[in-house]
């Protein structure tokens, strides 16, 4: 389905992870792909801008990393992206420039493409987050099905099969993800969309569409 394809997803003109995207068709193709791509592009950013901190992590001069921060490489920390009080980095994290990661929030294997922000309490793991595209307090993507079966992606009679056992969610750009959200494995939302607080999202939503309970999903208008 052409609208969970990563071309209607995101904007990737200005973003140093475009290349992890070449010849990837759905979201969830790169993630075995992360690790390997911030270990080749690590070396070869530009020095006067970012700084190796430790066995493959490079960092902005200008991003804000607070001491209680945990970081794991292989991590790239965008400019002017700020890393707040026990974050929690865990590795093959690629976080894009002026995005915030907060208090308590864990990342692994991610991409934040840029202006990103989960502030608050969020766990974010095998999943793509699109430009300014917020996680409310305490949202969180669950990457891993209870029967740990493989993930598939649904949207009324179609289903995509991932081939994956972890896959949690890709966010379009300027997507809204109200507190205390669950994005169930396999979620995708579409540019513009807005999720209700406390809601528990699983398959498919559509860019600019606002989720309130499943099964109501309606149009912005």
């Amino acid at each position: 389905m052409d609208s969970m394809k990563i071309k209607e997803l995101f904007t990737l003109e200005n973003t140093l992870a475009a290349p992890l995207f070449d010849g990837a068709e759905y979201p969830f193709d790169v993630l075995s792909k992360i690790g390997d791509f911030i270990k080749d592009l690590g070396p070869a950013l530009d020095k006067e801008i970012y700084e190796e901190k430790g066995e493959n992590i490079w960092i902005a001069k200008s991003a804000k990393v607070a001491p209680s921060a945990s970081i794991t490489g292989p991590c790239i920390i965008g400019e002017n992206t700020e890393v707040r009080h026990c974050a929690f980095i865990r590795g093959n994290a690629f976080v894009g420039n002026g995005c915030v990661v907060g208090n308590s929030t864990e990342l692994k294997n991610v991409v934040l493409l840029g202006n990103v922000q989960v502030p608050h309490y969020n766990y974010v793991g095998d999943s793509i987050l699109g430009f300014y595209s917020h996680m409310g307090a305490g949202s969180i993507t669950s990457n891993v099905k209870s029967d740990k079966t493989l993930v598939a992606v649904k949207y009324g009679n179609e289903v995509i099969e991932t081939g994956r056992k972890k896959f949690g969610a890709a966010l379009g750009d300027n997507v809204e993800v109200g507190c205390g959200s669950v994005l169930n494995p396999g979620t995708i939302i579409g540019k513009n969309s807005n999720i209700y607080p406390l809601s528990s999202v699983r398959g498919f939503v559509p860019a600019n569409s606002i989720y309130k309970k499943a099964g109501d999903i309606v149009t912005k208008r």
